[in-house]
């Protein structure tokens, strides 16, 4: 997985990740609510490019 996202991917991870774990020690529930909303958004991205690949026959790419 991290040859697939590369330096730049790794990067952004770890930022969020650092994000989120000062919003938790400030308010651990909001912290939550913020990463459930982040998993929303990452498998609403996930699909949208699944749905775009397939549909330029390159569907098993992902």
């Amino acid at each position: 997985m991290l040859r697939k996202l590369g330096a730049v991917g790794v990067l952004g991870v770890a930022v969020v990740l650092a994000g989120l774990a000062l919003i938790a020690v400030a308010d651990p529930v909001v912290a939550a609510g913020m990463a459930l909303v982040l998993l929303g958004f990452g498998l609403t991205v996930k699909a949208l490019v699944s749905n775009l690949l397939s549909s330029f026959g390159m569907g098993g790419i992902m």
